[in-house]
């Protein structure tokens, strides 16, 4: 079942806990992948000095304006791209980065079931985009379309089972690089 826009519509750092052990799925021609999101990191507001908002509406950050449940992909480095999905609500600027996941899958038509990829580690939010081919063309992506790109229901995790750590990356942001607003399942 793919989460409905009321699920991303709410508090972002709910949202980023919430979201692991859900499945990104991405169809690709007639490919089809599936992955349980095991890392998350939460982005709120201009007051949060990691958030890209920190600096304003700008026509990179637009998307974090806009409304929840969106994709906002953007570049790092000029040659990575990273996913995150819009929360809260329209112009307040939060989003959750997918930055890890799990048993990746494949759809075999042919077998009408799902296969798991061998030898293949999604540990970071670059090499998940790769791998899924998510780039800039799925910015504004409406993830619950069920199109594309989307997110399943997946396996609940307890709180107990969560970690919260730092974010990563992020030296820059002076006190707010202290928040412990990235998540994992431990």
């Amino acid at each position: 079942m793919i989460p409905k826009i009321k699920f991303y519509q709410r508090n972002t750092l709910d949202v980023a806990q919430d979201l692991l052990g859900c499945f990104l799925v991405r169809k690709i021609g007639k490919k089809t992948f599936r992955g349980m999101i095991t890392e998350t990191e939460a982005y709120i507001g201009e007051d949060d000095l990691a958030c890209h908002a920190s600096k304003g509406r700008t026509p990179r950050t637009e998307m974090m304006y806009g409304d929840a449940g969106h994709a906002y992909v953007y570049m790092i480095y000029g040659m990575y791209h990273c996913l995150n999905i819009v929360t809260e609500n329209k112009d307040y600027p939060a989003a959750v980065l997918i930055r890890g996941l799990a048993s990746v899958r494949e759809f075999k038509a042919n077998k009408s079931e799902w296969e798991e990829i061998k030898d293949i580690k999604l540990d970071g939010p670059g090499k998940l985009c790769k791998f899924l081919k998510i780039d800039r063309k799925l910015n504004g992506w409406d993830i619950t379309r069920g199109e594309k790109m989307w997110l399943e229901k997946g396996i609940k995790v307890r709180k107990s089972d969560i970690k919260s750590d730092k974010r990563i990356g992020i030296d820059y942001a002076k006190h707010c690089r202290e928040y412990l607003w990235r998540f994992k399942i431990s």
